[in-house]
């Protein structure tokens, strides 16, 4: 993908694959997240900051249809972690009830699909 140019409709659809399947693929998640990552601190601007129009997109796409999975959470929770200006509203729902220990099972090696509560 490195000769496509990101965009917020592009982002969308590819945490809407990671939503809709039933088992995920570590090394997917692992790309989504770097690539969300990267594009939502760096690449959109203004650059290292999560204002609240980024902030309020993010949140919406993460969190879309029975809530947001295990990877949409390490996205919040490495863009929240990189960015050197984070809005509230990212921070809180990046340190979520219940985000802290789905982020930690997924570094521990579990692949299987989750949704964290509310």
């Amino acid at each position: 993908m490195n000769d496509i140019v990101m965009t917020r409709d592009i982002i969308d659809v590819l945490v809407a694959l990671d939503r809709a399947v039933v088992q995920s693929c570590k090394a997917y998640a692992d790309y989504l997240v770097a690539l969300v990552v990267d594009f939502a601190v760096w690449e959109n601007r203004p650059t290292g900051v999560i204002d609240r129009d980024k902030a309020h997109w993010l949140v919406t796409t993460l969190s879309a249809g029975e809530g947001p999975t295990v990877t949409a959470q390490r996205i919040a929770f490495e863009i929240a972690r990189e960015a050197e200006h984070c809005d509230e509203g990212l921070l809180a729902f990046a340190f979520a009830k219940g985000a802290a220990k789905a982020v930690a099972r997924v570094a521990a090696g579990s692949t299987t699909r989750a949704l964290l509560a509310n």
